[in-house]
């Protein structure tokens, strides 16, 4: 569907109301809009139009108490119930660093937002959701039974705009990183190898101009080596049984959310894999997993080691690391678990 063919917002909720038991996800992706046009086609109704502001949202998202946090990519949700703490808010970067609800928050890539509120039975529920430039989903906030309602609806009477449109023109996507580098694998391995931090890997790929997954495939396997598609449930089974903390990054153009403890409750659901634990939830989509990465990165506490799983275009759908201290080396328990994956082309016994 072109832009000149785009349905009309009543059209939108017509498609929704013929199609109740339809996720929101699946009508955008049907009628070919994004999900900022499906929720801005509730406005006045469902919706209304507050700031899109990543840096306002900060300043006052504390007051709700406990909520439920989502961030999600197109394979992956990553869901975490707690509080906004030790917040650090900038125009360039921001971090939220609570004991429940991690991020690393982008906000020049936060554009549009809507505070969402829809009946389910008798009760009421409310939603913080907020979008990119292109109208995909960057992160959503949804009250929990003792969130404080009065905050909310304070928050969104002071951040509603005058535009309450039902309409929604996206803006393209912006152009992701230059990958037209041309790097040997001896230059790359030399900038790997002189790595002190995790941090300093984005960094070291953006000089090089080489994108992640071309980097893991060329590095060779001391630093990198490809897995069995099997690897992340077997990993996250592995963790469950050696009671070992772990690391999970989910994340889109404009934020990264990360649960960092022990895992307990994974659960296999046709093409998902779920984690259901108390404070964090976990969906990913293993059919749209085409590779599957053990990444080992040298740092000035020794190396470290990720698993990383990316769709068939090359982007990184989620991440897991051992849980560790600064300051101190990988956990043997963590280093055993990923040397011990089945490795892609191997067979695996059943």
């Amino acid at each position: 569907m072109t832009e000149t063919t785009k349905p009309a917002p009543a059209d939108i909720r017509a498609f929704r109301a013929e199609n109740p038991k339809m996720r929101e996800r699946d009508i955008a992706a049907q009628l070919q809009i994004s999900e900022a046009a499906l929720v801005a086609a509730e406005v006045g109704i469902t919706a209304t139009r507050i700031d899109g502001s990543a840096v306002k949202l900060l300043e006052r998202v504390a007051e709700l108490g406990e909520v439920m946090a989502l961030s999600r990519n197109e394979s992956a949700v990553h869901e975490k119930i707690g509080v906004y703490e030790n917040i650090t808010a900038g125009p360039h970067a921001s971090i939220v660093l609570g004991e429940n609800i991690d991020l690393r928050i982008f906000p020049n890539r936060w554009a549009h937002a809507f505070a969402v509120s829809k009946k389910d039975g008798d009760q009421e529920r409310l939603s913080l959701q907020y979008f990119d430039k292109a109208g995909n989903a960057v992160h959503k906030i949804h009250l929990r039974p003792d969130s404080n309602v009065e905050a909310y609806r304070a928050i969104v009477r002071d951040l509603t705009l005058d535009d309450q449109s039902q309409e929604f023109n996206a803006d393209p996507t912006p152009s992701s990183m230059d990958e037209s580098g041309e790097v040997t694998r001896d230059e790359l391995r030399e900038h790997w190898r002189k790595l002190t931090d995790t941090h300093e890997f984005f960094g070291m790929l953006r000089k090089l101009k080489i994108g992640r997954r071309a980097a893991v495939r060329t590095v060779g396997d001391d630093y990198a080596w490809q897995l069995d598609n099997t690897a992340t449930a077997e990993m996250m089974h592995a963790s469950v049984k050696a009671g070992l903390p772990v690391m999970c990054f989910v994340a889109n153009n404009g934020i990264v959310q990360i649960h960092s403890g022990p895992i307990f409750n994974v659960q296999p659901m046709g093409p998902w894999i779920n984690i259901f634990d108390p404070t964090f939830h976990l969906h990913l989509r293993q059919d749209h997993i085409a590779e599957i990465w053990a990444v080992r990165k040298p740092t000035k506490d020794g190396h470290v080691t990720s698993l990383e799983a990316y769709n068939a275009e090359g982007e990184m759908i989620i991440q897991f690391f051992g849980k560790r201290k600064e300051g101190t080396d990988e956990r043997d328990d963590w280093r055993s678990i990923m040397e011990n994956l089945p490795r892609a082309g191997t067979s695996v016994a059943a």
